[in-house]
């Protein structure tokens, strides 16, 4: 299976519920609930000392507005981009989320995500 085959209506249906899941126990400081759709390979690279401080310290990702605009998509490879403008309850200005999905043993899994 390649998920860049689907199409945007399919790929937004399951980018959404997952970037929602992001936010939610992102802003929640539930770190194992937040890592939970990965792909095996992301967590694996993961140094989850490092990641768990950063993750637990920073206001941003402890203050994410439940409330985003779906940007578009990239396709590459076996991979798609999919990116957001994120806001913050706390901090002003707007961020750029990115989710990078794809397949791994059958299902569709995150392979990287982050907020610049």
């Amino acid at each position: 299976m390649n998920i860049i085959d689907n199409t945007d209506e399919e790929i937004l249906e399951v980018a959404r519920r997952y970037w929602d899941d992001l936010i939610k126990y992102s802003n929640k400081g539930q770190y194992g609930k937040f890592v939970r759709n990965f792909s095996y390979d992301l967590l694996l690279g993961l140094n989850e000392v490092e990641v768990g401080k950063q993750f637990s310290r920073s206001e941003l990702t402890r203050s994410l507005d439940t409330n985003y605009d779906f940007l578009g998509f990239i396709r590459r490879g076996e991979h798609v981009t999919c990116l957001f403008r994120v806001r913050s309850t706390k901090k002003e200005g707007e961020w750029l989320g990115r989710m990078v999905l794809g397949y791994e043993r059958g299902e569709v899994k995150i392979f990287a995500a982050s907020i610049f």
